[in-house]
């Protein structure tokens, strides 16, 4: 078993904030070590979710090889051939990372044979065969992030894997010796330079949706958490409170087709303590706020090509918080639910 994740409360995911139904849904498929893939936009906090696994791992006693044997379970040949000493490998050193790209072959995730120990041990020796990432996530987690970013070859090449537990490189067969629970990470495939999964592959997987912070309370904690904090600048809360409200009614528009992150929550603060900074002020205001939308947001958005036809997304952003200061000050709003 990779870990008794029977005896983990919800509450230890606490690397990301909010997402409880996430979790749970997370949690559930770890204690069965089912595979699964998780779905949302950027910037929403699939990967720091992920690694929150990490940190659930136990430390465990292993081989000293390129496959992480169990002592009393060795698979690779080194371990087969000889006595071996044995490690302690902690769970950060078992939560194994690939990031998804479209120039990511089968043998960077599986292996290749070593052409001087094929001279050696035989071009079909297994000594032959420098094994891939996969290989080191035995006996731990492997987490694949974008995995959508990654060509069709790659993702058939998984299929076996994840069904038989053995990959097969040309005429060349390798036992897989890995016990490892994959998470993957994706955005919607209507994103720029992702690849469509096939239904074959899906299949292998439970798929856990995040989504945007559930409440502005939510998206302001995440904000004053993960944002750097010039100390000597004061933002005032309800500044914060205005700012973080546009860019949840922004998610909303009906003229949108991709809607801002929480990075664009995190850099719009950052980015306004800065120009209160450069201004010369010691507090935030609505001017440092606006000067940031446009670097921040403009490129964390996609207009409807209705709205993009007749308007520049920066014009957009500027018409769409104006109507929002306008709206909030004659309403002197405070939480979403007090919109129109």
């Amino acid at each position: 078993m990779i870990a008794n994740f029977k005896t983990i409360e919800i509450s230890k995911f606490s690397d990301i904030i909010g997402q409880d139904n996430t979790k749970k849904q997370l949690l559930s498929a770890l204690i069965m070590q089912r595979n699964v893939i998780i779905i949302g936009p950027p910037g929403i906090g699939k990967t720091t979710l992920a690694k929150n696994v990490s940190k659930l791992l136990p430390e465990i006693t292993v081989n000293d090889c390129n496959y992480n044997c169990l002592p009393d379970l060795p698979l690779c040949p080194k371990c087969r051939s000889s006595k071996v000493n044995t490690k302690k490998i902690k769970g950060i050193q078992r939560f194994i990372r690939i990031q998804g790209s479209p120039d990511l072959t089968v043998e960077d995730l599986i292996g290749d044979i070593d052409p001087l120990k094929a001279l050696k041990f035989g071009s079909l020796s297994i000594e032959a065969f420098t094994p891939g990432k996969i290989f080191k996530a035995n006996n731990g987690v492997l987490f694949f992030d974008e995995i959508n970013r990654c060509p069709e070859k790659l993702q058939n090449s998984l299929l076996q894997v994840l069904e038989e537990n053995k990959a097969t490189i040309g005429s060349y067969d390798i036992e897989l010796p890995a016990n490892f629970i994959f998470i993957g990470t994706m955005n919607p495939e209507d994103f720029a330079g992702t690849e469509k999964l096939s239904e074959v592959f899906l299949d292998r997987f439970d798929i856990i949706y995040i989504g945007y912070p559930e409440t502005l309370a939510i998206e302001e904690e995440i904000t004053l958490t993960k944002s750097k904090i010039l100390k000597e600048i004061e933002f005032p809360n309800s500044l914060l409170k205005k700012y973080l409200l546009f860019i949840r009614v922004l998610r909303q528009s009906k003229d949108l087709e991709r809607a801002p992150s929480v990075r664009a929550s995190i850099g719009v603060y950052e980015r306004a303590q800065s120009n209160a900074l450069i201004n010369k002020r010691k507090k935030v205001n609505e001017d440092d706020i606006k000067d940031a939308l446009i670097s921040v947001i403009a490129h964390r958005i996609r207009l409807k090509p209705s709205v993009k036809f007749v308007m520049k997304v920066e014009d957009f952003i500027e018409k769409e918080y104006k109507n929002f200061i306008e709206t909030f000050n004659e309403r002197k709003l405070e939480k979403e639910s007090d919109l129109p």
